[in-house]
């Protein structure tokens, strides 16, 4: 539960830590294709977490990047042939951006960082909450574009025929727009919450010291 809200909430990897922009910019302009995307690299996450955790002892530090690209490669290559066979319209909507999953700097970045270094369950583990993490802003971005860019929620009309859509929020420029609010706002959010549990932490330290003071003035 830990790590899935550090993946999901406290270091999310898109929001906090600025990673994944290029999948994050081009594959949201729909949920759709939001949630595909997620989950298509929270599988590759998880398992190429697996292999390089039980590999880490066998793998030279000398190549140690370059073993852990072939292991994403091949996990990649599976998705991508599943999604082909049975998910045609959603593979042909993301094209290019699913053989990219394999340069993806959160998949590499877990690799180097964490699976390399620990046993295979945790690693299997940070893969699903980094996965999860990357699905849920992937999805956060993309229902914005989506509900104020088209008018609709997973292709489904949300608002009336009054609503005239904004198709900026749908373009390129829309998409850094659209993230750079989020950010801003989940940033604001932490913020406070950070504050707020600062002062309640700090409070019984506050009334001890200020406890003596009160009883010399009565």
């Amino acid at each position: 539960l830990k790590q899935l809200k550090e993946g999901i909430l406290d270091n999310n990897p898109v929001l906090v830590q600025l990673l994944g922009m290029c999948p994050t910019l081009a594959t949201t302009t729909t949920v759709e294709n939001a949630i595909g995307m997620g989950l298509a690299a929270t599988v590759v996450l998880i398992f190429s977490n697996l292999f390089v955790s039980l590999l880490r002892k066998f793998i030279p530090k000398q190549v140690r990047i370059a073993a852990y690209i072939v292991i994403i490669s091949g996990f990649v290559t599976m998705v991508e042939l599943l999604m082909k066979a049975y998910l045609y319209s959603l593979y042909a909507s993301l094209g290019i951006f699913i053989p990219l999953i394999v340069v993806n700097c959160i998949i590499l970045a877990r690799a180097e960082a964490y699976a390399s270094k620990n046993k295979p369950l945790p690693a299997m583990a940070d893969g699903l909450a980094m996965g999860l993490g990357f699905t849920f802003a992937l999805i956060l971005v993309a229902a914005v574009r989506e509900m104020i860019g088209n008018g609709s929620f997973l292709g489904l009309r949300v608002f009336g025929q009054w609503y005239s859509p904004a198709q900026l929020l749908v373009m390129p420029a829309g998409a850094f727009l659209t993230l750079g609010f989020v950010i801003a706002v989940v940033q604001k959010i932490r913020n406070v919450t950070e504050e707020k549990a600062r002062l309640k932490k700090n409070m019984p330290a506050a009334e001890q010291k200020n406890a003596p003071e009160q009883e010399e003035t009565v």
